[in-house]
């Protein structure tokens, strides 16, 4: 299963870090260059490990994913339940661990599976080469949110933000 990720170190603690990952609606529309649209299903009011959420990418891509971990201020887990055709399996997984210094590492990691399996050898490369260019894109806006003023001050004394991770 190809497996595609990026970190960065970003000067927020990890409670901060870690809420504004998980930010949607305006906020999230500001720093996530990947999100057009996104909100959680089924009534959820806040993320939790089983809580649905649907996204649609700037392409227009639109997928409906479950958190399969959600442990503030360390780790989110997702997985697809449906999305675009093409992929077979989708996953991703941020953790957040702290620098020492009051800052945060931020790893982000995407595995996926392409469909159909025959054409995995040359789609493999494809979409490795285009996911880890989108996940350094989200990684490094997301970076450059951490250092806004304007974004800290809009996350305000959150911990734990209700929302969407990918």
């Amino acid at each position: 299963m190809p497996r595609v990720q990026s970190t960065v170190v970003v000067p927020l603690d990890p409670d901060r870090t870690f809420a504004l990952s998980q930010t949607y609606g305006e906020l999230r529309y500001r720093w996530d260059p990947f999100v057009r649209e996104q909100r959680l299903l089924d009534g959820a009011p806040a993320a939790a490990a089983g809580v649905r959420t649907w996204t649609r990418s700037r392409h227009r891509l639109q997928m409906v994913s479950q958190y399969v971990a959600f442990r503030p201020p360390r780790h989110v887990g997702m997985r697809m339940l449906s999305g675009p055709r093409f992929f077979e399996s989708f996953s991703g997984g941020w953790n957040f661990v702290p620098t020492g210094d009051g800052g945060t590492e931020a790893t982000w990691r995407y595995n996926f599976t392409i469909r159909p399996r025959w054409l995995a050898p040359v789609a493999d490369r494809v979409g490795t080469f285009v996911l880890g260019r989108e996940v350094r894109k989200r990684l490094a806006a997301f970076a450059k949110a951490c250092e806004d003023p304007e974004v800290v001050k809009a996350l305000g004394g959150r911990q734990e933000a209700a929302g969407n991770s990918h």
